[in-house]
């Protein structure tokens, strides 16, 4: 019911201590060759945490940009493909959660199958809330952590990698800790992790996982995620909050909201989170935003609570 792979002996699973940005460092630092060369496709912080990564690490990589708003191209990944021959890897965000706009996956990785290139993905915001199935699309590396759609705690990370590939990546890490080849290697022979384990997190993302099961599976809390970010966007639209991207675009993660006239976020922080809800602010240059998250042990009345304390302190 919760895994990305339905083949699933084509594929193994490195565990990573650390947030998730240190398995995404992990990865791209470990199956990047040398002589590779990665295209990161970017629309928001996340991707761009990525471009910082790669040049830290001494990555040659090309950045597919967009804005923030904006819906990466696949016609422009078959263009880029096309022309630039020695690219290796291409990179994407599946759900970029600095507005909430969920990625065209499935035409990506279309493009990057076409053209026999390695694919990462970063599903941090979207494995196990989303259904897709990792095989179909051809993914080779997915990476995501404990503590967002399985809802379990903060501590670890975790990357899903075909398994041909994890072997073929020895030898290319630029780092030791974050080697995910050893970090996999050793642990599949002794069951152990390299360096100290991340106990009490591993311990809850097991529970997090019987609760998932127990939910119905991912398609189960897809449909909940689904009407928490329907119920959310409709209550406040009759606030006076119009969400940033329009519905097309949107995942039922996190809704971007755009700021109404006159308005005060740190007053309108302060006071919604006196009636118990504590929002995000937002993260993008081109508009003046704040989010809502829909994931979580959250309920669609939780939501509609959420937006009536809103409209007591709007009023």
């Amino acid at each position: 019911t919760y895994f990305a792979a339905r083949k699933s002996e084509r594929y193994t699973t490195v565990l990573m201590q650390g947030s998730g940005s240190f398995s995404v460092e992990a990865c791209l630092g470990s199956v990047v060759p040398k002589d590779g060369k990665i295209v990161i496709i970017t629309n928001g912080a996340y991707g761009k945490r990525m471009v910082r990564m790669a040049e830290i690490l001494g990555l040659k990589y090309i950045e597919l940009g967009y804005s923030e708003t904006e819906d990466p191209s696949a016609a422009a990944l078959d263009q880029l493909l096309k022309k630039e021959l020695n690219i290796t890897h291409v990179a994407l965000v599946h759900c970029e959660t600095t507005t909430g706009i969920l990625n065209p996956l499935e035409d990506i990785a279309r493009i990057v199958k076409n053209y026999r290139k390695i694919f990462i993905l970063d599903a941090m915001s979207s494995f196990g809330g989303i259904p897709f199935d990792m095989d179909e699309l051809g993914v080779d590396f997915l990476i995501s952590s404990s503590n967002k759609c399985i809802q379990g705690v903060p501590g670890f990370g975790f990357i899903i990698a075909k398994r041909e590939e994890l072997i073929r990546s020895a030898g290319n890490a630029r780092s030791l800790c974050l080697d995910i080849y050893d970090q996999w290697k050793e642990m599949d022979a002794s069951g152990k992790w390299r360096y100290t384990s991340p106990t009490h997190a591993v311990r809850a993302f097991y529970q997090a996982l019987d609760e998932l099961e127990e939910e119905g599976g991912i398609s189960a809390r897809f449909a909940r995620y689904s009407e928490n970010q329907k119920t959310l966007a409709e209550g406040m639209k009759k606030i006076g909050f119009n969400t940033l991207l329009p519905e097309y675009l949107q995942s039922p993660i996190i809704t971007s909201f755009l700021y109404p006239k006159d308005f005060n976020f740190n007053h309108f922080y302060q006071a919604v989170k006196e009636k118990g809800f504590v929002l995000y602010p937002g993260k993008i240059s081109q508009a003046d935003t704040f989010r809502i998250g829909n994931i979580g042990d959250v309920q669609p009345s939780d939501i509609k609570r959420a937006v009536k304390a809103i409209g007591e302190v709007m009023s």
